[in-house]
């Protein structure tokens, strides 16, 4: 892609000179390739400056004056355009060219890219990773909340008294038929129990 820039040489008006030359010089600051045009000494050059500029950007006695700037064929604008993407470092962009890597411009745009469609790949990523993460500390603690939930039941049927109930009652019983046990043993003899086997001694003696 070749920048066209019309210009006329021979030109008396002092404006239009320094205007020329403020084009020139920025463009060969930025290291842009462009094709010096003179309509001044070419009348094809004068011809299909006034055809190619549209005519919204034409002044009102449709004469352009220069300097015009072309891309190819595609119309970039004149001074006034181009002083306004200088001042708002976007030159690359008014000639219709990409920025070179590390320019002031290209920063530039890559924030105004992130500003309309998002951050970058890496930034989604890390997105991506933080909310896995908060997931996974969600299911952990929803984990260690079942966790204490079993233990507390678990606790709570261990202390329920209605389990230990047939516990005690068991131990009751077996207490009861102890002591029964040792009041059949510890009962006293009657004198008639203990009289019987003397009486019985003396029948066989007689």
């Amino acid at each position: 892609m070749v920048i066209k820039v019309f210009l006329a040489s021979s030109s008396g008006s002092t404006a239009i000179k320094k205007k020329q030359q403020d084009v020139l010089g920025f463009l060969e600051a930025l290291k842009v390739d462009y094709a010096p045009l003179d309509i001044a000494c070419n009348e094809d050059n004068r011809m299909w400056m006034r055809e190619n500029v549209p005519v919204e950007k034409k002044p009102t006695n449709g004469i352009p004056l220069p300097p015009q700037i072309f891309n190819e064929e595609s119309y970039c604008g004149d001074y006034e355009t181009f002083f306004d993407a200088k001042e708002d470092n976007a030159v690359f962009a008014f000639l219709g060219l990409p920025p070179p890597p590390g320019s002031k411009e290209a920063k530039e745009a890559e924030k105004a890219f992130i500003l309309e469609n998002g951050p970058v790949e890496n930034g989604t990523v890390e997105i991506e990773t933080v909310e896995s993460e908060t997931v996974e500390n969600g299911t952990d603690d929803a984990e260690d909340e079942e966790n204490l939930e079993a233990e507390e039941v678990e606790e709570e049927i261990l202390d329920d008294d209605s389990l230990k109930a047939p516990v005690k009652q068991e131990e009751a019983q077996e207490e009861v038929e102890d002591e029964e046990a040792k009041g059949e043993d510890d009962q006293p003899v009657s004198e008639e129990e203990e009289e019987a086997p003397e009486v019985t001694e003396e029948e066989e003696d007689e």
